[in-house]
């Protein structure tokens, strides 16, 4: 499973293959077949695998610093395996540690007060979030060792400014900070999140 997931984080898991990893092992294909069923059993592993990775939430009643930490973990354990984005909720037959993680989560807000419904409502919402922030962390087209600032500069060099004045003003006020970093607006985003669903839950 490990020889499979660091494949797959370094070509993508659209080009892994059970020949690939059997080459990377020194077997032959075939002989993988003693441990899954096929690729499908494989990549039920491999997200199982991930989600041994991500720091699973307490059900002590602080629900929020725990999911806190939850999802700044599955923030970074995303990153290191691109291929996971959308993948964790997808398997038909998951596999114990993700199951696991799920009722952690679950627990944790239903400790914190959630109603039934609402902790579903916390949990979907909370995870679009955080899949919807990498997906867009890990698309930006950034040249390695380039910055914002350079990005929005070419961007805008292309279009007449006035046709977008809101954009224009965000990135000469925003974006074209030297120290400005997309990766630290994720924080304060997920705490506003955070505070919305604790509001939600003391009304409700």
């Amino acid at each position: 499973m490990a020889a499979a997931v660091e494949l797959a984080d370094e070509e993508g898991i659209e080009s892994l293959s059970m020949r690939k990893l059997a080459q990377a092992l020194g077997v032959e294909a075939m002989s993988l077949y003693h441990h899954v069923a096929n690729k499908d059993e494989l990549l039920d592993t491999m997200v199982d695998v991930v989600f041994t990775e991500v720091t699973a939430p307490e059900a002590d009643g602080r629900w929020q610093a725990q999911v806190r930490i939850r999802c700044t973990s599955l923030r970074e354990v995303l990153l290191r395996h691109p291929w996971a984005v959308g993948r964790l909720d997808s398997r038909r037959t998951p596999g114990m540690a993700n199951l696991q993680h799920h009722d952690a989560v679950l627990g944790c807000l239903r400790a914190g007060g959630f109603t039934i419904r609402g902790a579903g409502l916390a949990f979907a919402t909370v995870d679009a979030f955080v899949y919807g922030f990498v997906i867009q962390e890990l698309a930006l087209p950034m040249a390695p060792g380039e910055d914002t600032a350079d990005l929005a500069a070419e961007i805008l060099a292309s279009v007449p400014t006035d046709s977008i004045p809101h954009l224009a003003e965000m990135a000469a006020d925003y974006a074209s900070r030297t120290d400005y970093q997309f990766a630290e607006e994720f924080e304060p985003g997920l705490d506003l999140i955070l505070d919305a669903l604790e509001r939600t839950r003391r009304t409700r």
